[in-house]
């Protein structure tokens, strides 16, 4: 086949932050694919085809890309973030591991972006810098049970853990519902990192003491970063926001 299908990742907004071999992925397309926020942050081009639909049709958004590539189009998927992380990447494959056994001759890549955790990381200073894991808190596909038992799971381990998908209209609970678990592991003092459409224009980033952070401070455009018992905070003069930070040492530091 001589169509090529990209899976982008934008990364968290800023163009800036935009890879360079994501850049020319997107420029060289004949045709853009993906929920229509992040198509619309791609620069239009003369000639090139934009396909938009809605952020609950991922599998069959990544079937009609594939049909693209499949008839010789040059496709880029576009995700936010990377499209690796609870993205566009795992519905591409999903799509190829159960569909038209032509797909898998097609020519597919993925261009990593920068993940919501590590953007958010960086504009509070080195939460993740010990051992992390990241979740996602939705339960459209998978149940809450398995979401409570590795959150549950990860807790007791004691790693710092970056929280996807919090809270949304649908889903108003599961993220009070878990800083209820968290609050069984982890003192009241324990960091909680807000971090909302980070290096956006309407970026808001908060840090709160797990005794007083409270589910209605996030929404979806929302990360949410629970420290580890050893993550610690740098006070700052003046009023300004801590550092944060998670050494990289365990227990007596060497």
């Amino acid at each position: 086949m001589t169509g090529l299908l990209t899976i982008v990742g934008l990364g968290p907004g800023d163009p800036r932050f935009l890879t360079p071999a994501a850049a020319e992925a997107l420029a060289t397309a004949t045709d853009l694919v993906g929920y229509g926020p992040y198509v619309d942050r791609v620069p239009e081009r003369p000639g090139q085809q934009r396909h938009t639909s809605d952020n609950r049709v991922e599998l069959d958004r990544a079937r009609f890309a594939l049909e693209l590539a499949a008839k010789g189009a040059r496709v880029a998927v576009v995700s936010g973030g990377d499209p690796g992380v609870f993205a566009m990447a795992a519905a591409v494959f999903e799509a190829v591991d159960g569909g038209d056994p032509a797909w898998r001759s097609l020519d597919i890549r993925v261009e990593p972006g920068i993940t919501a955790m590590l953007a958010a990381a960086a504009r509070v200073g080195a939460p993740l810098g010990g051992d992390f894991c990241a979740m996602s808190l939705s339960d459209n596909l998978k149940p809450w049970e398995v979401v409570e038992a590795r959150l549950r799971a990860a807790l007791s381990a004691d790693f710092v853990v970056a929280l996807y998908n919090p809270i949304s209209s649908a889903r108003p609970w599961q993220l009070g519902a878990a800083f209820k678990i968290v609050a069984e592991t982890r003192g009241p003092d324990t960091p909680i990192i807000l971090a909302r459409a980070v290096m956006r224009p309407d970026e808001q980033i908060r840090i709160v003491p797990l005794s007083e952070v409270e589910a209605s401070m996030a929404d979806m455009s929302t990360i949410v970063i629970i420290g580890a018992s050893t993550t610690k905070l740098i006070e700052r003069p003046d009023g300004e926001m801590p550092y944060v930070y998670t050494p990289r040492f365990y227990g007596v530091r060497p």
